[in-house]
């Protein structure tokens, strides 16, 4: 190992750890490795944040995207003033190049589809301010939540998706407000000149430089730089699987990835945690439909459904035996499997709760139908009983 660096973790799911120092120094060293590569109670409470009390939880914790079979990730270009700006990204190479190798890794996690599109006349919806000192364009940081909403109305990619989507936007500021910078909460600016929204996405701001003669034909031409760009993208679609790496001691030091873009570690890590979160959504879906049979007493429950539930019961049974041994692809394959037939169960058309009423609520339905109809029948069938009984009072002649 290299002077000063005590620990060296792998891409793979290897570390060395520098001996040196006695036993009481080992342990610590172990410890720290332990925090950094394996489950942690940090870990657990993140994979179960949407149910842990707020106060519980760290400031981060519900930046991670939830468990899904699937994302939808979406490549927008905003060129908000396409009359100064002729804006050309070559989005396909960049994907195939520098977000391929990353998809083809999480593939074990969720399957994943990737669009793109350019937006004209897209614009931010918050005036950013100008400084004089700098003579640029600010977004200061609490003006950033702000920017969202006005550019997801025109995104348009969500609406008709079964998956969660991940939105990564490029935006070229207008000729009017460049050079465009954001500002952190410091009142620094940010070196990326991006920031991301927990579950949503991420958005970088990508400035032009301006001509150095102002009779330069309009519109400009563009080109691009992806990799500055996709490494900024990269850095964000790791946030929100959860794959930040926290502040590592100086005597850290750990291999790159490479173009895979995570450790085969940082992918046990998702695989565990994802498991977990898909057997905590197990039992919660059970837990309510149980609570739902339990106040319909007239509920018919099919046989397709009860298998659906036990199957999802032994599916998450075999989840949390396959964690107890280690083994995680197995583990989070039959948590899957587990969640699927378990929605599968508490959305089945026959167990909606509208099909069944309650005993007070069909006599408010049906005896305003009934009653008017059944009041002559009752008057009839009275009538006709009186007349029986004072037909068997009159006395039989006898000849």
């Amino acid at each position: 190992l290299p002077q000063g660096i005590s620990i060296y973790v792998g891409k793979h799911r290897s570390a060395l750890v520098r001996a040196g120092g006695g036993l009481a120094t080992l342990r610590t060293r172990l410890q720290q490795l332990t925090q950094v590569m394996s489950f942690t109670a940090s870990s657990i409470t993140a994979a179960l944040s949407d149910r842990v009390p707020d106060g519980q939880l760290g400031p981060d914790a519900r930046r991670h995207l939830k468990s899904s079979l699937g994302y939808e990730i979406t490549f927008s270009l905003l060129n908000p003033d396409p009359k100064s700006h002729a804006v050309d990204w070559d989005i396909e190479d960049a994907v195939n190049r520098y977000v391929q190798p990353v998809l083809d890794k999480l593939s074990l996690v969720a399957n994943f589809s990737v669009d793109s599109q350019i937006l004209y006349y897209a614009v931010l919806g918050v005036t950013p301010r100008f400084d004089k000192e700098s003579s640029s364009f600010l977004l200061s940081a609490h003006s950033l939540p702000h920017v969202i909403n006005p550019v997801e109305a025109r995104l348009g990619s969500s609406a008709a998706s079964l998956y969660p989507v991940l939105n990564f936007l490029l935006y070229v500021p207008e000729r009017s407000h460049s050079p465009l910078y954001i500002q952190d909460k410091d009142g620094a600016p940010v070196s990326t000149n991006a920031f991301h929204s927990p579950r949503w996405g991420g958005i970088m701001v990508y400035n032009v430089e301006a001509p150095a003669s102002h009779q330069a034909s309009l519109p400009l031409r563009v080109d691009v730089d992806m990799v500055r760009v996709m490494e900024v993208f990269l850095a964000q679609l790791r946030l929100l699987f959860g794959l930040s790496r926290e502040e590592l001691p100086p005597e850290f030091l750990l291999e790159s990835p490479g173009n895979e873009g995570l450790a085969d570690w940082e992918l046990d890590c998702l695989l565990w945690a994802h498991a977990v979160e898909n057997i905590a959504t197990v039992s919660t879906t059970l837990t309510s439909l149980a609570q739902l049979l339990d106040k319909i007493g007239n509920i018919v429950i099919k046989d397709d459904v009860a298998s659906e539930v036990y199957r999802a019961v032994a599916s998450a049974q075999s989840a949390m035996a396959e964690l107890a041994a280690g083994h995680l692809h197995s583990a989070f394959q039959a948590s899957k499997e587990a969640v699927t037939s378990s929605e599968r169960a508490f959305f089945d058309p026959s167990l909606l709760h509208l099909l069944y009423f309650p005993d007070d609520q069909k006599f408010a339905i049906y005896i305003p139908l009934f009653l008017p109809m059944a009041v002559p029948i009752l008057l009839s069938l009275a009538k006709i009983a009186r007349e029986a009984r004072q037909r068997k009072k009159e006395p039989t002649k006898m000849d």
